[in-house]
């Protein structure tokens, strides 16, 4: 044959036009053929083209963000996306609940019905560095677990004992002290979770019913060492308490790190301002071509200093209360009082906390009546983020110039609290975000009347309930179903997301820009008439992207997953998000993967029973684990990853890839 005939030879648009109809296998193993087909081999159209055709991009979409090669992202597409299952641990008895990371990557830890929480060295292969069983303080389960910023600490939250229980609790294991348990605290309901605020402060929850469909959620903010020398040291606070309807409530709480926020109006302190409600059926954001994966001109997460400018926003959104002279509150530990005194200041009101537990809180409580519990709770001036920012730093002046060691600043970063909520039916269908500023942490309890002094005052209280029932006037009650005409005693919401659907999980971004949220959606225009019947759910899941510096929704939906348990039965499933990629479990028996940036489902895991959760290593987002109700975890590692381990490729389980045209080879 003529050489220059032969196919090496060919012009290069020739070969490029067969190049795309191979497999990237096969374009890989021709360019070493010769230099000229190597370099047509590393042709970017040719390879923005495969990208496009074997992962079914969208073709408007461009490439990744900071990303200049469609070679090297095909690359990373194939060959370091987690895909093979290089482990299966079997540490657990019973279903696996959850599964989380340390931010260092080098432990894992693990919940599951059998009442076990498990901490598991990452390295390979990886092995069971400490377990206990929380069955010994009556926890039926383990459901979640977050270790803290220096990870020294690890937060765990279960349920207890009882067919119809909605009461859980937190604990806190110190993993520098052979993983003791450092505190305990009461969390109600068992779905709130728990979370982090600090390295050193956390989030618990309760609730109490206050009338027909009518509850109030209240939001705690507790030392994870809660050790002191004098019972007058505070070791929790008082947030939030938050006005819940159509019997609901707050839960699966979070906290996010973000100072670029956006500049928003607050006209009212109801649950679902219509102002600030976002409906996904009505915001052309939501279905936009492309997913955001971060914007590296934005502060990340782990910034510590502080936008003063955005700082001064804070007064847009906290309000003034009034003090009664004289009257007693519940702080929900504990009855605290107020009186107007010089001698105290207005920081040190604050300090509504106790020593006290709030399982010993629960049981001496256990008696009183929801509506009187809630009557004599204190109102919104009681937390440290409800008042104006002029108040604020004036009251905190104030505390500085008498009691310069009664308060620390807990962190200088802006903050969101993000949750799931519901307004319309019981089932969480709404994302409620408050923002919190640097606020101080009250450390001395203010001791309050004597005993003498409340007795009398007691019985004054007493003695003029009887002079109004004697004249026929009965006491005033507060009309709970009426929100307009007690708002002023809960905190507002700032901001609302309405999903339109059964929200079954979320998990922010690494850099806490972007919340992902799985959401079951509802019949489109569905009317609810009945708060207690919700509508049907879609088996489909549906995954939501929510830029938290425009509380707007962005991006497509990434699809995939299904779920099939009705309204009543439904549970959380966990997903989790990496720089570059998306995963979520699931009911159908299958763990998922997408790639952020171009919305697409990658692959998926099989399990032989629903996949409860999934969690990337924050410092190695090639290895993924996933946790089953087959009692199961398994360990997905990237093809790269397998091969720096030396690992028998060929004899790995592989997932089910969505790429087209791909070899069987690895």
């Amino acid at each position: 044959m003529n050489s220059k005939n032969s196919p090496s030879h060919l012009p290069d648009h020739v070969l490029l036009q067969i190049f795309r109809y191979l497999k990237a296998e096969d374009i890989l193993n021709l360019s070493s053929v010769s230099q000229t087909w190597y370099r047509v081999s590393k042709d970017e159209l040719l390879w923005k083209s495969l990208v496009k055709r074997d992962w079914n991009v969208n073709p408007t979409i461009g490439i990744a963000p900071g990303q200049t090669s469609w070679f090297s992202e095909y690359l990373r597409l194939w060959q370091h996306t987690p895909i093979l299952e290089t482990e299966v641990l079997k540490g657990h008895t019973h279903q696996v609940l959850h599964v989380s990371f340390s931010h260092n990557g080098k432990y894992f830890a693990t919940c599951s019905k059998d009442g076990y929480v498990m901490l598991w060295d990452a390295g390979y292969p990886a092995r069971i560095k400490h377990y206990y069983d929380m069955k010994v303080y009556s926890w039926k389960n383990t459901q979640f677990s977050q270790f803290n910023e220096s990870d020294t600490l690890l937060l765990v939250s279960g349920v207890h004992f009882g067919n119809h229980s909605n009461t859980g609790e937190i604990a806190v294991f110190n993993l520098e002290e052979d993983f003791v348990i450092q505190c305990r605290m009461s969390n109600k309901p068992y779905d709130f979770f728990g979370t982090w605020y600090n390295d050193n402060y956390l989030l618990s929850g309760d609730l109490r019913w206050l009338a027909h469909l009518v509850s109030t959620s209240v939001v705690w903010l507790n030392r994870a060492s809660q050790e002191s020398d004098s019972e007058f040291t505070s070791i929790m606070n008082r947030m939030f308490k938050f006005y819940n309807r159509s019997a609901s409530s707050i839960r699966s709480i979070t906290v996010a790190n973000c100072r670029s926020l956006p500049q928003r109006q607050h006209t009212s302190s109801s649950p679902t301002p219509s102002n600030t409600s976002d409906d996904c059926s009505s915001n052309k954001s939501c279905h936009e071509t492309g997913n955001p994966i971060s914007h590296p001109d934005l502060p990340t997460a782990d910034t510590k200093t502080t936008d003063r400018s955005s700082r001064k926003e804070e007064d847009v959104f906290f309000h003034n209360s009034t003090e009664g002279t004289l009257w007693p509150t519940n702080s929900g530990e504990f009855q605290s009082w107020r009186r107007d005194s010089p001698n105290i200041t207005a920081a040190s009101l604050l300090c509504n906390t106790s020593r006290m537990g709030n399982r010993d809180y629960e049981t001496k409580e256990e008696s009183k009546s929801d509506d009187d519990e809630v009557e004599k709770e204190s109102t919104r001036s009681d937390s440290p983020l409800a008042c104006s920012g002029a108040e604020a730093s004036s009251q905190r002046a104030e505390s500085e110039a008498t009691d310069d060691d009664s308060e620390e600043v807990l962190d200088p970063r802006e903050k969101f609290l993000i949750f799931t909520m519901g307004s319309r039916t019981y089932t969480p269908h709404q994302i409620g975000l408050k923002r919190i500023s640097p606020f101080t942490f009250c450390n001395r309890i203010d001791i309050g009347p004597s005993l003498a002094e409340r007795v009398a005052i007691q019985r004054q209280e007493r003695q003029a309930l009887e002079e109004s029932l004697a004249l026929g006037i009965p006491p005033p009650e507060p009309v709970w179903q009426d929100f307009e005409a007690v708002a002023d005693r809960f905190d507002p919401i700032d901001h609302v997301i309405d999903l339109n659907g059964h929200i079954i999980g979320m998990s922010l971004s690494p850099d806490h820009r972007y919340l992902y949220v799985n959401v079951r959606p509802w019949p489109q225009g569905c009317i609810i008439e009945n708060p207690l019947q919700p509508p049907p759910i879609a088996q489909e899941i549906d995954i939501h992207v929510i830029d938290l510096v425009t509380l707007k929704q962005v991006g497509s939906l990434l699809r995939a997953h299904r779920s099939f348990t009705p309204n009543d039965e439904c549970f959380f499933i966990f997903l989790d998000v990496s720089n570059n990629y998306v995963a979520s479990g699931a009911e159908d028996k299958y763990a998922y993967i997408w790639d952020r940036h171009y919305g697409v489902v990658l692959a998926k895991f099989p399990h032989q029973d629903v996949v409860n959760a999934v969690s990337f290593n924050p410092r190695d987002p090639e290895i993924l684990i996933t946790a089953s109700d087959d009692y199961t975890l398994k360990i997905w590692r990237s093809r790269h990853r397998a091969r720096q381990l030396n690992l028998p490729l060929v004899d790995l389980p592989v997932g089910m890839e969505f790429r087209q045209r791909s070899s069987l080879l690895n």
